[in-house]
């Protein structure tokens, strides 16, 4: 019985992972990548499907950390919240943005692979997949809002869409244009300035 080469793998990931960056993932080369990792295209195919399996395994660790950051947020009690923490929530400020721009930071490229380089891919979607899933979310946020009197202003669920895609496009583009992180810092500080959501939904407080 062989035993598979494990040390394969990593080496094959970041060859992929560089491909993917440089040339997106409709025009990387699967010979290219074998060739930079030092393997044969047969070890890769007796670990992935093809090209797209491959492009899977690269942005996996990153597609679970968003998962998780949505599934945080939708899975909250919002029936167990004070009207002071429902306000809260719609308050945004450096403390807690800065988080988000970190918790994206760590997997800058594998973010911009999914964002920008992901075409032909299960993914190619994935800024629109997740603007819609964190429409849901706000939404939930929203009506709770509506529900307790603390906003009488109607926003449609098309209207949340389009205010969520705007936000949420502010926050992608600083790391499909590859900026540095203090400018990162300087551009999280300006989207909590520029963003009012309690304006936004008319909280009243």
């Amino acid at each position: 019985m062989s035993i598979r080469d494990t040390s394969i793998d990593p080496r094959l990931i970041e060859s992929a992972r560089e491909e993917f960056m440089e040339k997106g993932f409709l025009k990387a080369d699967l010979k290219t990548i074998c060739d930079k990792a030092g393997v044969t295209t047969g070890a890769v195919y007796k670990r992935y499907k093809g090209k797209e399996e491959l492009f899977c395994a690269v942005v996996k660790g990153a597609t679970e950390i968003l998962a998780d950051f949505v599934d945080v947020r939708r899975e909250v009690d919002l029936s167990s919240k004070t009207d002071e923490e429902i306000l809260a929530s719609w308050t945004m400020t450096e403390d807690n943005m800065m988080p988000l721009f970190k918790m994206l930071w760590k997997i800058r490229d594998e973010f911009v692979l999914l964002l920008d380089k992901s075409a032909g891919t299960a993914y190619e979607n994935f800024g629109h997949d997740f603007a819609i899933r964190m429409t849901d979310t706000y939404m939930r946020y929203y009506e709770e809002a509506v529900r307790r009197g603390l906003t009488t202003t109607v926003i449609t669920k098309k209207e949340m869409h389009i205010l969520c895609t705007s936000f949420w496009t502010a926050v992608y583009e600083p790391f499909i244009h590859g900026m540095k992180w203090k400018d990162v810092e300087d551009h999280c500080k300006t989207i909590y300035r520029f963003f009012d959501w309690k304006k936004a939904i008319g909280i009243m407080e």
